[in-house]
This record gives C-alpha cells, sequence and structure tokens, in this order.
C-alpha cells in the first residue's frame, strides 16, 4: 500500500514511527499548498539567475543556514553554506559569467512529512574562464543538472544535486572513457514541454503514476539473473520510450535499444545490484522523481560496462531518475548517476587521469 504522501509500506518497513500511526503515514501538504511552494521556489531561484548582480548572495539566501547540500564528485558533501557558494557556485558563476538556469521538470511533493522540490533541466552560458581545471572553449556550453531540496520556511535545508560532468568534458573536447553506446547530445525536456507545473494537479494522477513506477521497478528486482525478460518490463514502458542517460551510457529508445546501451552491460556489471537509501521519492501528475544516496549499492563483478573490465570491488552509486507517464505506460525516464564517483570507486579517477596527462590543469586542494 502507497500512503498519499508518497511513502510506501516497504519503505517505511518497521519504523517506530509508522508502528505508532503517527502523521508520517499522514499527508499535510494539499494540492494547492504543493504548488503555492512549487512556484514561490521557482520564482525565488530564477530571480537568482535573472538578476544582473549580486547573484551569490542571492543564492545565499535560498538555503537555510544550517543546510546540508551533497553533489557529485569531486564536490560530494559540504557542510556550511559558505562551503557551497565558495565552492560550487561561485567557481562555476566564474567560469560561466552569463550562466542561465532553464528547467524541464520542476515538481513539488511531500516526502517524509516534508516538502521537496525535484527539478532537472540545463544550465547554459559562455564557457569563459578554467573550471575544475578544464580550460575555457570561449563558445556556449550546457551543464544537465538534476536537483532534489527539501524546504523548510521557504529556504532549502536539504539538498543532492548531480550535474553531467561527463557530458561537460565531451563538449569542451575531453573523452577519457570509451565511447558510450548511446546518443551523447543535447537531452530535450518533456516531448509536450509540460514539466512545469503551475497548476494543483489531481492527487489521483499522482498516485497512479508512483504505483507504475513502483511496479515497473518491482519488475527490475525480479531478474532472475539469466533472462532480461524475467523482469516483465514490456508490461510498463511503451514501445517507443526513450531513456535519456548521464554522457558515458547515453540516450536510447525503445526496449531493444535500451537493453543493448544500458541494461545489458550495466546488470552483467553488477549482477547483484540492489536498491535502497532514497532520500526523496515524489510524484506529481504524470510525473515521478526519486533518488538515493546511494541509490544502489552493487559488486562490480563483470566487465563490459562503460568498456572497463571488472574489479570485483564494492561499489555504491547516486542516482536520480525523473520518469513521465502517457496514460498507462511510462514513455520518458531522464537518469543521471554520478559516475565519477562511481569509477573513483572502480579505480579509475576521470579528472586525475585528465590532470597526469596534461590535459586539464591542476586545481588548487580544498
Amino acid at each position: 500500500m502507497r500512503h498519499e504522501c508518497g511513502v510506501s509500506e516497504s519503505e517505511l518497513g518497521s519504523d517506530p514511527a509508522h508502528k505508532r500511526g503517527s502523521s508520517y503515514t499522514s499527508c499535510v501538504l494539499t494540492p494547492k499548498k504543493l504548488n503555492e511552494i512549487r512556484l514561490a521556489h521557482r520564482s525565488r531561484v530564477g530571480e537568482v539567475f535573472s538578476s544582473p548582480s549580486g547573484k551569490l548572495e542571492l543564492l545565499a539566501s535560498c538555503y537555510a543556514s544550517d543546510a546540508r547540500w551533497s553533489g557529485p564528485r569531486p564536490f560530494d558533501h559540504l557542510t556550511t553554506i559558505s562551503e557551497v557558494i565558495d565552492q560550487f557556485w561561485a567557481p562555476l558563476f566564474n567560469a560561466i559569467p552569463d550562466l542561465e538556469r532553464r528547467d524541464d521538470i520542476h515538481l513539488a511533493g511531500e516526502w517524509r512529512h516534508g516538502a521537496w522540490i525535484a527539478a532537472t533541466g540545463h544550465y547554459q552560458g559562455n564557457f569563459l574562464h578554467p573550471w575544475l581545471g578544464i580550460g575555457p572553449s570561449k563558445g556556449v556550453v550546457r551543464l544537465r543538472y538534476g536537483e532534489f531540496s527539501r524546504l523548510e520556511s521557504g529556504r532549502i535545508a536539504e539538498q543532492y544535486t548531480i550535474v553531467d560532468l561527463p557530458d561537460f568534458l565531451h563538449q569542451s573536447g575531453l573523452w577519457p572513457l570509451a565511447p558510450s553506446l548511446g546518443l551523447i547530445d543535447h537531452v530535450p525536456g518533456p516531448r509536450e514541454h509540460d514539466g512545469l507545473l503551475n497548476q494543483p494537479v489531481d492527487p489521483s494522477e499522482s498516485m497512479q503514476s508512483m504505483r507504475l513506477v513502483e511496479a515497473m521497478i518491482s519488475g527490475l528486482m525480479r531478474y532472475d539473473g539469466k533472462c532480461l525478460d524475467s523482469m516483465e518490463q514490456w508490461k510498463f514502458w511503451s514501445e517507443h520510450f526513450t531513456w535519456y542517460g548521464p554522457a558515458g551510457i547515453g540516450t536510447c529508445r525503445g526496449q531493444e535499444h535500451y537493453r543493448r546501451v544500458h541494461q545489458r552491460p550495466f546488470l552483467k556489471a553488477f549482477p547483484d545490484r540492489v536498491g535502497g537509501d532514497h532520500k526523496c521519492r515524489i510524484a506529481e501528475g504524470r510525473y515521478v522523481a526519486s533518488t538515493g544516496w546511494p541509490s544502489i549499492r552493487a559488486t562490480h563483478a563483470g566487465g563490459g560496462f562503460m568498456g572497463l573490465p571488472p574489479t570485483g570491488r564494492k561499489v555504491t552509486m547516486r542516482v536520480m531518475d525523473f520518469w513521465k507517464r502517457d496514460i498507462d505506460l511510462l514513455d520518458e525516464n531522464w537518469v543521471f548517476i554520478d559516475l565519477l564517483d562511481l569509477l573513483h570507486q572502480m579505480d579509475f579517477d576521470v579528472l586525475d587521469r585528465l590532470r597526469e596527462t596534461g590535459r586539464i590543469g591542476v586545481v588548487a586542494s580544498r
């Protein structure tokens, strides 16, 4: 059973608060209130990027004083707002002075008695100065992002961010990895351009989307280790669904292409993968968004994933998913994996390799 807040019985498990029947399992935020929260947050973030000056100060004001921030390698966990501004945002704005933010999907929901915003899209601008030691192209660059933010009194109290750094390297003419099996190109937003919700949504629509995603995930967990058909994924996806993976994996379309590009090499490499440790999973209308930190634990037991041989190492994966439902089936899926973190656990430090070969500069230690 899934409660209206978007928390399933399996995820609540033996939590004592759930057994007591506390408000942990009841919704406080109505669709109208969630719409207000979503629009206010979108407006506040939009002001940052539209302001002609003082962007870093405006950004800092979006966060609670004790906010927790987790990002991709090499940023990882930053413990103060000063660190978030100084180590992530300030260098990015310095590198791309005209940086703009373009949300493709922007959802609000309640997860474990907290208000959350889930967003994905692109940062874009002219890459004029080095970032992470990467030399500037002096032209337009895009940085794809996924972002989950828990809000308290309108400010970000907890945030998880993944940016597609391998794609940024690819745009900069740097590619230290094997060729992607899927397409590496600009990842579009929803086909119907309806990812920026502006009105309260029908909770029954959200519930239908969440149930479909959870049924699909349950199917993934039924893999018998031999046959991909054992997961019966055709029950959950449209015939020509599109899966937008990170650079290094790429974009694919339809079940057979998806199996060749991602599912088969992934399951060969990580046959014992298990999910869990979800930080947020929400649904709003036809959209569902979920992240775990880490979301997957596995052993790198087989070869083929991103062209790498098996290491036998235990690994974890930071993952974000954004799904869109079309009637009764999933039709689009935007996926983020912190690949630099995963590859580092597999004894391959992408940025160090580029530095050692002189293809990017050395960045001062934090």
